[in-house]
């Protein structure tokens, strides 16, 4: 028999020992994401994956916020965050810190992620806002962009999708 799983059978870490369990050397960045369902999501994503620390930038909204709790389930109080206003300080901050940036783009020379080789190293990934992407100006400042190869019309998928997608592969080839 398959039987699922009860809450209580999932091992989950508290909060308290979540906090202080270490962390690989992941951050994120949303930069001028719009909706709270997609912030929401990425907190929840960002708690699954162990990230270091998630970045809220520019218009992004920031808990505490009824949406966004919706979404994150309560992943606003085990992940490490921060506003930031200006989204560029906080990359300069972290390439100075030597940390690979990675911004999550179609460009005309992003890399595809399916062939794009994670290494084990510090890393910053930028999400950008649901409609105009990452910023131009944090493009130019990031090491390199990838993408997600898509086979459909639309060449486009929701950022709380596409967190999902490249933490977890990022993760996933990180062992």
């Amino acid at each position: 028999m398959n039987r699922k799983l009860k809450l209580e059978e999932l091992n989950r870490l508290s909060i308290t020992d979540f906090k202080s369990k270490k962390k690989d050397p992941i951050v994120v960045l949303l930069d001028n994401v719009r909706s709270l369902h997609n912030v929401g999501s990425v907190f929840r994503t960002c708690d699954a994956m162990a990230v270091e620390k998630l970045y809220l930038g520019g218009i992004t909204a920031k808990p505490p916020h009824r949406e966004i709790q919706k979404t994150a389930i309560g992943a606003t109080e085990s992940v490490k965050w921060e506003y930031v206003e200006i989204a560029e300080a906080v990359v300069l901050k972290y390439k100075n810190l030597g940390y690979k940036i990675i911004a999550v783009e179609q460009t005309v020379n992003s890399k595809d992620l399916t062939k794009y080789k994670w290494h084990d190293e510090k890393t910053m990934i930028i999400f950008g806002n649901e409609v105009n992407g990452v910023q131009q100006n944090i493009i130019d400042m990031a090491d390199l962009s990838i993408e997600i190869p898509q086979w459909g019309t639309k060449h486009s998928l929701n950022i709380s999708v596409s967190a999902g997608i490249i933490l977890w592969d990022l993760k996933s080839k990180l062992g």
